[in-house]
């Protein structure tokens, strides 16, 4: 089953469940996206966001967090679920500055420019040469002092280290109230994941010129890594 098949059979209880399958809910979304609008609104190098573009947005649950600290801005949500994006405009019902777009981001970007890109638990979804690919035309999209913040997720560089990851990260899924099916679900939708560390990303953003990458949280599999141009 492909990734769009995948995310559209599970837009109905994708919420619901996120807090379940991401053990750092909080300090993932929550915390890191403060940090990074406080530094934002802070920083007189930093552009204020005027457009923000949210790259395989699914039900909108990143800009929601996004949201909270720019309502001015004017956000493009893009998923290649269209299942998905419903959820999405339920969720932004009646707010004339959240649009959607359903395109395969990793074939082209949309045709705006934008301050700020963001995108969680959606790229490690791409190969590495993919992924390189797909910097370089979000390095191209933005402003100097633009933003790029990928919220993802990632192996170790150590193949024993990562399986501690790995098996961690699953026991703590059995612990924590998902029922047998949807911890088969996710076992179906790790088959298309192609994972790489920290460090390799980190690379690949300084390959594309991006003046300054940094990763702000970590918490086992789950990192935060934003990169201004």
């Amino acid at each position: 089953m492909d990734i769009e098949k995948q995310f559209n059979l599970i837009a109905a209880e994708y919420d619901a469940n996120r807090r379940r399958f991401i053990p750092c809910f909080a300090d993932f979304y929550q915390t890191s996206t403060a940090l990074i609008a406080n530094g934002v609104n802070r920083d007189d190098n930093l552009p204020v966001p005027q457009r923000i573009l949210d790259l395989g947005a699914g039900t909108g649950l990143l800009a929601y967090f996004w949201y909270q600290h720019f309502p001015a801005a004017e956000y493009l949500l893009v998923d290649i679920a269209e299942e998905m994006l419903a959820v999405a405009r339920q969720r932004f019902a009646g707010l004339a500055n959240v649009s959607y777009q359903i395109l395969n981001y990793a074939d082209k970007l949309p045709e705006a420019d934008f301050d700020v890109i963001v995108s969680a638990l959606s790229i490690h979804h791409l190969t590495d040469a993919e992924k390189a690919r797909l910097f370089a035309r979000i390095y191209a999209k933005l402003p100097s002092g633009g933003l790029f913040v990928n919220y993802d997720q990632f192996c170790a560089e150590q193949s024993a280290i990562n399986g501690w990851f790995n098996t961690y990260w699953e026991n703590q899924l059995h612990q924590s109230g998902l029922t047998e099916n949807d911890i088969e679900l996710w076992q179906e939708r790790r088959k298309l994941d192609k994972e790489c560390s920290v460090e390799a990303e980190a690379a690949m953003l300084q390959d594309c010129k991006f003046r300054e990458v940094k990763c702000l949280y970590t918490y086992h599999k789950f990192s935060v890594i934003a990169a201004i141009k």
